[in-house]
């Protein structure tokens, strides 16, 4: 498996490894991580293993999928974000996703938009994509303005499985705009 390894001021992003089992666990085990996701919470550890060797075949087939991320300050699990390959969420077909999930103990630290931040700029200057989307739950008010926040713009509405979505985009040249002027 290809390693990956980028840091930010306080994280360091990692492929995920079956030593984030427990992290995993608590992460997708708590309702009020998974309430905007459409799916109920984790109440196995198989599960939570699951999930992680799909992510670590996703880096195989795609070379991309979700990283850990760690808090370098006290070397803990808190969380998943990063790029994958999307083929099922959006009615348009495949697309490049950005994406994160944090323990609800450290939401609003601002480490949902460091982090992807340093996705996009992996996106666009590492892997020299075109374009990446995102989406969010219409009531989940964090996630709709972190991708704001770090440019992506409002593309339209959908529905997925009855959940209410909104999604997002970032361009290449948008990406490098908002680079060149900040």
């Amino acid at each position: 498996m290809k390693t990956f390894h980028v840091e930010t001021e306080r994280l360091l992003l990692r492929e995920l490894r079956e030593e984030d089992l427990e992290g995993i666990f608590a992460l997708d085990s708590n309702p009020n991580v998974v309430k905007f996701i459409g799916i109920p919470p984790v109440t196995d550890r198989k599960q939570s293993l699951e999930y992680i060797q799909n992510i670590q075949g996703q880096y195989e087939r795609n070379g991309i999928g979700r990283w850990a991320c760690i808090l370098k300050e006290t070397n803990e699990f808190i969380g998943w974000s990063g790029l994958k390959l999307e083929e099922v969420l959006s009615e348009l077909g495949p697309y490049y996703d950005l994406g994160y999930r944090f323990r609800e103990e450290f939401w609003g630290k601002g480490y949902a938009t460091e982090s992807a931040k340093i996705s996009l700029y992996y996106a666009f200057e590492v892997l020299k994509w075109e374009e990446v989307e995102a989406c969010a739950d219409f009531d989940n008010e964090g996630s709709n303005i972190v991708l704001q926040k770090i440019g992506m713009k409002f593309t339209r509405d959908s529905e997925f499985e009855g959940m209410p979505l909104h999604w997002y985009k970032i361009t290449r040249e948008e990406y490098f705009d908002l680079k060149d002027n900040s």
